[in-house]
This record gives structure tokens, C-alpha cells and sequence, in this order.
């Protein structure tokens, strides 16, 4: 960042969809590209919650345990399409602002290529090697058939499953945020119902869930590339923009995508460090709590990735034309969304736990009294983490990888593995539940410092002037 570098100058012509990321009022722009963005992973997020009560009334407590055993490998699947889908969307937000249109069209033919055949590559030895791994991320004899089967399906679906929240995000870097919510909610109500209808009709227990799951994230991809195969799309998907460019394309995305990227690998490895500690100090019984927990924090935090997701483009966007105030202006008001989130969440799970327990299991069910408790525990610091995933959306969205994978990784690998470690063998079962709030409060101590550096870098080459 330099002073002496000259604001993107205007365009005569009336600006389009990403042109007025730049110009805009920040708060009305913020509310337009996140409210859809929310609502659309609000949406998952329920269907998710939706898909757990089904195969936890229709099937069972080892139904739910089976998909939480499945969750590692499923994340591992999404880091490498995180990998593509996250780097270039930053690099296409940035060359927008940028007026480089013609090199965003190349980075979005790109990125497509890879999201649909980099998880073809890794689903191949995970299908083969599947038993093993999932004994490794703590499947019990027991358990390892109703994993298996959820698994291998949504294994092998995982090239769709991706590539279509990979292409939601270029929906809202190409200023059509409302797409991106539709393809969202497309694939949310037909996983509803195909989980119904396989489950519940025509009884195909877990493999009816992961079916429903793979089939409607397609209908997702499908919303997605309509528009961008279309002569309306901002920016086209053309078959000459598909051969890739590893020196300016390809390495420059896969290196901003590594700090997100790490971030879903480590969240992987904690999953499995979790759940090996489960097995040990609680049993079954402990995975499907966890596995409630589970579906209960992603309608919390998807909310807050909706939010940075919308925030994201705008502030590439203004980075990449150096209007810093702006810059400045949408981190404030994200994180402060992204605080009065997660306060409402920690409210909901101290308040009404057992309420929250019984949406997913019989209100006399053994789980009841165990997941009361372990989601009080789990969620005391839910009111410090805003701050820190906004800021680690920050610097993801300005191109500087490291300090977001290091922000990214002190909450998930540095701290919190060791604590999943440790605690337990003071406390047992109840120190794998006081393990998260620790590493939250630990977090949010380092990103005052990160973030702030930052923030005092953005405002120091400026002259005062007042954000639009």
C-alpha cells in the first residue's frame, strides 16, 4: 500500500453490479450482498439441523454418531475445493476493482476446472482407503457400518458437492448476491424433502441421507452455471478461459486459498483428535451429543460465514481500487454484526439447552442430560470468536494468506488440540467440552494484536476524508 498510488478512476459509463461495490453507501452495500448471503447459509445451516433430526427420529442416536464420524472426511473433501473456490474468488474480487475484467474472466474459467476435478482426484484414495480412515477418526466396530454407508455416497458426490459453493461465491463477487441466496435455497428445500423421501418413504436409511445430500448440492451447481453459461452473467464461463495458467492464475490463487485451506485441514484433524477423545472418555453416546453440537453451532456460525462471505468481495473489491476508508468502514461494521450473532447464539445455548437437545432426539433419550451440559460448556466463549473470524475474513480478502492462516490455526491447531490433549485427563469428559471455550478466549488475545496492526497500516497512508 502506497499514498502516492492514484484512486481507480470512476467509469463514465453508469456503473454496473461490481462497479458499485466502490461507490455506494457502505452499510446499505454491506446489508445487500450479506443479508442473502446469510440467509442463503442460515438456510443450509437448517437443512443440516433438518437432515440430523431426520436420522435422529427416522434412524436413530448411531445414525447421528455416523455422520458426525463421517464429518472429518467430509471436511477434507471441502478444504481442497476451499483451496481453489477461496483464493480465486479473492484474486477475481480484487481484479474487478482493479478494472481488469478480462483477467477475472480467466481466473473464473480456471477456478472451475479445479473445483470440479481436484475433489474428483482426492475422492479416489478415500473411497479406496475408507475403512481405515474412518477407524482412524474413531469409528467403533459398532458404528463403522452406518458411517460407511453415509460416507462412500457423499464421498463420491463430493466434486458436485463443492464445485457448487465454490460458484455461489462468484455469484456474489460478480454483484449477484440474490443468485447466489437462490442457488443456496434451491439446494436447502430439495435436501429437505429428498431427506423425506428417502427416508421416511421409501426407507433408505443413511444412504437415503447422503443421497439427498449429494443431489441437491447438483441442483445448487446447476442454479450457478446457468447464470454464468448465460449472455446476462457479468462475467462468463467461455470454454477458451478453461486452459490453465499456472504462473498468473493458478499458483497466485492456490497461494491466498492456503490459509483457508489449512484452516478445514486443521478442522479436520481437530475432528478427529475430538472424537478419539469422545470414544475414550464417553463412549457412543458422547459422538452423537457431539454430533447435535454440531448441527446446532453451524446455525450460529453459518450466519457469521455468510456475513464475512458477503463482506468479502466488497472489501477486495475497495482494496484492490485503494479506497481504504471503505476498507476500514465494512471491517467495523462486520465484526460488529458478526459479535451480536454469536451473543445470540451463547444466549440460546445457555438459556434453552434442552429445548435445543430434544428437536433432535426423544425428550427421554440418555443424550438429554450430557448434551445439556456439554453445549453450556462448549459455547461460554461464543462471544469473543466475532472479532477474530472477521478479522481473519480481513486479511483473507486483502491477499496476505499467512496472517490469516495463522489466526485460522491458533484457534483450531495451536491451542485447541493441545487442550483436547491435556484437559481430559484432569477433568475427563468434561475437559474435551472446556477445551474450546479456552482456545476462543486465547484467540480472540491474538487477533486485538493482528487485526489491529493491520487496521493501524490501512489507516496510516490516508488523508482524512470521508467514507461514502
Amino acid at each position: 500500500m502506497n499514498a502516492s498510488n492514484p484512486p481507480v478512476s470512476a467509469p463514465s459509463a453508469p456503473p454496473d453490479a461490481a462497479d458499485r461495490m466502490g461507490t455506494d453507501p457502505v452499510l446499505p452495500l454491506l446489508l445487500r450482498y450479506s443479508v442473502p448471503a446469510i440467509i442463503g447459509m442460515l438456510v443450509q445451516a437448517l437443512y443440516n439441523i433438518i437432515d440430523r433430526m431426520f436420522i435422529g427420529h427416522g434412524i436413530g442416536a448411531h445414525g447421528i454418531a455416523g455422520v458426525t464420524l463421517s464429518f472429518p472426511l467430509m471436511l477434507v473433501m471441502i478444504s481442497f475445493s476451499i483451496l481453489v473456490g477461496v483464493g480465486a474468488n479473492t484474486l477475481f474480487a480484487i481484479r474487478m476493482g482493479e478494472g481488469r475484467r478480462d483477467e477475472a474472466e480467466h481466473i473464473l474459467g480456471n477456478a472451475f476446472v479445479l473445483l470440479v476435478f481436484v475433489p474428483l482426484a482426492v475422492s479416489i484414495p478415500a473411497l479406496v482407503w475408507l475403512d481405515p480412515l474412518l477407524r482412524m477418526v474413531g469409528a467403533s466396530e459398532a458404528l463403522l457400518p452406518t458411517a460407511r454407508t453415509y460416507a462412500r455416497i457423499v464421498i463420491a458426490g463430493a466434486a458436485l458437492s463443492t464445485s457448487s459453493h465454490g460458484m455461489a461465491h462468484f455469484l456474489r463477487s460478480d454483484g449477484r448476491p440474490l443468485l447466489a441466496m437462490t442457488a443456496m435455497l434451491v439446494g436447502a428445500c430439495a435436501n429437505v424433502a429428498l431427506d423425506a423421501l428417502f427416508i421416511f418413504v421409501f426407507h433408505w436409511g443413511m444412504a437415503g441421507a447422503a443421497a439427498a445430500t449429494v443431489l441437491a448440492q447438483a441442483l445448487a451447481l446447476a442454479v450457478c452455471l446457468a447464470y454464468f453459461l448465460s449472455p446476462r452473467a457479468g462475467t462468463r464461463l467461455r470454454s477458451n478461459r478453461l486452459r490453465l495458467d499456472f504462473s498468473r492464475i493458478v499458483w497466485p490463487m492456490l497461494g491466498i486459498g492456503l490459509a483457508p485451506f489449512s484452516m478445514n485441514l486443521a478442522n479436520s484433524l481437530l475432528n478427529v483428535v475430538l472424537h478419539r477423545g469422545l470414544r475414550e472418555y464417553g463412549g457412543d453416546s458422547a459422538l452423537a451429543v457431539m454430533g447435535i453440537l454440531g448441527a446446532f453451532m453451524s446455525l450460529i456460525f453459518m450466519p457469521v460465514f455468510g456475513l464475512t462471505q458477503g463482506a468479502q468481495p466488497l472489501i477486495g473489491y475497495n482494496y484492490g481500487a485503494r479506497r481504504f476508508p471503505r476498507v476500514l468502514a465494512l471491517f467495523w461494521a462486520t465484526a460488529a454484526a458478526t459479535t451480536a450473532l454469536m451473543v445470540a447464539g451463547w444466549s440460546a445455548s445457555q438459556l434453552l439447552p434442552r429445548q435445543i437437545l430434544q428437536l433432535f432426539v426423544p425428550a427421554g433419550s440418555d443424550l438429554v442430560p450430557l448434551g445439556v451440559r456439554a453445549l453450556r460448556l462448549f459455547t461460554i466463549a461464543f462471544p469473543l470468536i466475532g472479532f477474530p473470524i472477521t478479522g481473519g475474513h480481513l486479511f483473507q480478502a486483502i491477499g496476505r494468506p499467512v496472517p490469516a492462516a495463522f489466526l485460522a490455526l491458533s484457534r483450531q491447531v495451536i491451542l485447541f488440540i493441545p487442550f483436547l490433549l491435556i484437559f481430559p485427563r484432569f477433568w475427563g469428559l468434561d475437559g474435551i467440552f472446556y477445551a474450546a471455550p479456552a482456545s476462543d478466549f486465547l484467540t480472540f488475545l491474538i487477533s486485538l494484536v493482528l487485526v489491529g496492526r493491520l487496521l493501524r497500516e490501512l489507516r496510516r497512508p490516508l488523508q482524512p476524508e470521508s467514507v461514502p
